[in-house]
């Protein structure tokens, strides 16, 4: 994660941009996220360098959702689907609709990154714990080498669900992971951390159960295995 006062510039990064539209950012949109307002102009700026003369594509996503005769929220045609007033799309962007959270499921964007060149990935937008994580996640197990959220141009229903991701680390050696996890734990005070000694070349069911066991109970997570292995 980074700021979005950070230098992201490289010919092999591109910005994703999610679901910076009306319905989900303005206070009458139809499935407004509380934060999404505070993140716009964050948003725009980072458009904006993009856009110069030293920077990459930028990729938009829009969600359409479809409800049968009666138009539900960001339908296609519908104000609401529109991005948020200031964000501008320019000739070279590229733009993807999608229709789950990952802007990766059942969409060309992989394809066309890789065809770019693009090896590197910067993610803005909303909302963190939904569209934002999964699109991370996604583009995690494609084999980007970098992939950075700026955590002020992202933004979620509150910031408690924004700031305060849990964490289950996974490993073989429980000094290491303690190490782990008190670095992670001075530096993000919010974030809960769970450890999970584990020897996957023993007893998989085992090893696979006392997992299940940790994570029981957390709302948002993210696990991290074969901790402290280079």
């Amino acid at each position: 994660m980074a700021s979005s006062s950070d230098n992201h510039k490289s010919n092999n990064t591109a910005l994703l941009v999610i679901d910076m539209q009306k319905d989900f950012i303005l206070p009458d949109g139809l499935m407004r996220v509380d934060g999404g307002q505070s993140i716009v102009p964050k948003v725009i700026n980072a458009v904006v360098r993009e856009h110069d003369l030293l920077g990459r594509d930028v990729e938009l996503f829009r969600q359409h959702l479809y409800s049968g005769e009666k138009a539900g929220p960001t339908s296609k045609g519908s104000d609401g689907a529109e991005l948020v007033d200031g964000l501008v799309i320019k000739e070279g962007d590229y733009k993807v609709v999608k229709t789950r959270f990952s802007a990766f499921f059942a969409t060309h964007l992989n394809s066309f990154l890789k065809t770019a060149g693009i090896n590197s990935l910067v993610v803005i937008g909303v909302q963190t714990p939904n569209c934002i994580r999964q699109t991370v996640f996604d583009a995690v197990a494609l084999d980007y080498k970098n992939v950075t959220v700026i955590v002020d141009a992202t933004a979620a229903a509150t910031p408690d669900v924004h700031a305060g991701l849990n964490l289950i680390l996974v490993g073989r050696n429980p000094e290491k992971l303690k190490e782990v996890s008190e670095s992670i734990g001075a530096k993000f005070e919010k974030t809960q951390i769970k450890t999970v000694v584990v020897d996957f070349s023993g007893d998989l069911n085992e090893g696979v159960n006392r997992i299940r066991e940790t994570i029981e109970g957390l709302d948002v997570g993210v696990l991290i295995n074969n901790v402290g292995v280079s």
